[in-house]
């Protein structure tokens, strides 16, 4: 028996049908995607029509730097701990009838820095306070 080597021939793949199929899908995908903008949280603020207040009361600025340094009413303060932060707060209240507490905290200010000064408050009983903000540019 004679056997006869066959002549192995190279399979051909065809990528022009394949480039298609894959055109195709791509296609799908581009008109089938939504590019909207998600956020986590949709917060609708309420709005407000106040009157000017005819007496400003009695104000104490803490002042807090990017990299956690306080000043009260324009005078630094030795020191960042809640100690000497409420007895500053407790000297600035002195002659004054139930002031507001404004914090103005620059937007690189340590999370913590702020917690301490709002903890200094409560220490030298100064229950009103607010923050301090710019408006946004349009």
């Amino acid at each position: 028996m004679k056997f006869r080597r066959r002549q192995s021939e190279e399979p051909e793949i065809n990528l022009i049908p394949f480039i298609d199929v894959l055109l195709v899908v791509l296609i799908f995908l581009m008109l089938s995607t939504t590019y909207s903008k998600f956020t986590e949280l949709q917060v609708t603020l309420p709005t407000a029509d106040a009157q000017a207040m005819k007496d400003r009361p009695a104000e104490i600025i803490v002042a807090i730097s990017a990299d956690g340094r306080y000043a009260i009413d324009s005078q630094p303060v030795e020191g960042r701990s809640v100690d000497l932060l409420a007895a500053a707060l407790q000297a600035a209240t002195q002659g004054k009838q139930e002031p507001v507490l404004i914090i103005s905290a620059d937007a690189a200010t340590p999370h913590q820095a702020v917690v301490n000064v709002m903890d200094a408050a409560r220490r030298a009983n100064l229950p009103r306070l607010t923050f301090a903000a710019n408006k946004p540019r349009e």
